[in-house]
């Protein structure tokens, strides 16, 4: 990245934060609720990146030669996540009921979403996941190091992605609980990990191991997977019909909520599905680099679908402060990722020949 762009992107960044400062001062919960939606996108970037990171530690192909780099540079950025989260951790209690009332509240959840452990909790999440991209980085080359950080990696990084998505969306409604909801995050992280490594892949190298139908055929499973876990928490919720569990569904079907929904639905996994099964769409560049970007800009309105509807949130507020949001994170992220990348090329790069 250039110098040009990094000035950009610190404006961008400026910029957005002023708009967030209005939005504070006019309707501090729209705002909050706002910015935890860009910041639950960016961080699933980074967090994301580290599982694929992983899996193409223990998948030797020429895609996984390809992305590693770009992978482990976006796992690096997690410490500027980490502090991206503050402001969350400030207003949390415009957000979430369980922070202004916890009375209602069964005595196991009153003691688990208590403010000073669900703060404990997610410094453990970035201390451990800051962890393994380092030890992921340093292992880069070294093909039994390689193996080692991925194979413990993985499954540590399963359980406190699940159990982090849990802590920060599905408490906002804590009547709610849905078994799967772990894994819906996870699925949402590798969506949002992959997308912006393949898009990055397309826009910032000239030379690849691979094919483009190679990154397809990745992309289309992990939409998959996505879809199986939405249509499994449907199915298993519809079937059961527990009022607790069915209104999680009723909330975002109203009004323009639904709209949104089935967009999500049909913009995320109908036309992906059907464009990837084309040899000519999974071997255009352009065509993939659509389909990449989509991927990220979508977990916005899936994050949007997730957080905003239990909050009934309503106004003009909402105009400015996603937006804000959305450009203030972005480009802090942005900045990270570039100093990330400074970093994977001074300290790592010679790694770069690392088995395939």
């Amino acid at each position: 990245m250039t110098t040009t762009f990094r000035n950009k992107t610190v404006v961008c960044a400026v910029i957005g934060f002023a708009g967030l400062g209005a939005g504070f001062a006019i309707d501090p919960r729209t705002a909050f609720a706002s910015y935890l939606v860009a910041w639950t996108v960016v961080c699933a970037i980074p967090v994301g990146a580290l599982a694929v990171l992983f899996t193409a530690y223990l998948v030797r192909a020429g895609w996984t030669h390809d992305l590693r780099g770009l992978l482990s540079t976006a796992a690096l950025t997690l410490p500027a996540v980490a502090i991206l989260f503050i402001p969350v951790l400030i207003g949390m209690a415009h957000v979430y009921p369980w922070v202004s009332d916890p009375a209602h509240l069964p005595p196991f959840k009153a003691a688990y979403l208590t403010p000073w452990f669900f703060t404990s909790r997610t410094i453990l999440y970035f201390a451990v996941w800051t962890a393994l991209a380092v030890w992921g980085a340093l292992a880069y080359g070294d093909d039994a190091a390689m193996k080692r950080a991925a194979s413990v990696g993985l499954i540590v990084w399963a359980l406190t992605s699940s159990w982090a998505g849990v802590d920060w969306l599905e408490s906002l409604e804590p009547g709610f609980h849905s078994s799967i909801y772990g894994l819906l995050m996870i699925s949402f992280q590798l969506l949002a990990g992959l997308g912006f490594a393949i898009a990055a892949l397309l826009l910032l190298s000239r030379t690849r191991q691979m094919s483009n139908a190679a990154y397809a055929g990745t992309l289309l499973s992990v939409l998959l997977l996505w879809a199986y876990l939405h249509a499994m928490q449907y199915i298993i919720i519809w079937s059961g019909n527990i009022p607790d569990e069915v209104v999680w569904y009723l909330e975002r079907l109203k009004g323009a909520w639904g709209f949104a929904l089935w967009a999500l639905f049909i913009f995320q996994f109908i036309l992906p599905f059907f464009a990837l099964l084309s040899e000519r769409v999974r071997n255009s560049s352009n065509a993939l680099l659509w389909l990449a970007v989509a991927t990220v800009a979508l977990r916005y309105l899936e994050a949007a679908i997730f957080i905003l509807p239990p909050l009934d949130l309503v106004g003009v507020a909402l105009w400015l402060d996603i937006p804000a949001s959305v450009l203030a994170t972005a480009a802090v992220w942005l900045l990270a990722w570039q100093l990330a990348g400074q970093l994977w090329q001074e300290k790592f790069s010679s790694r770069a020949a690392a088995p395939g």
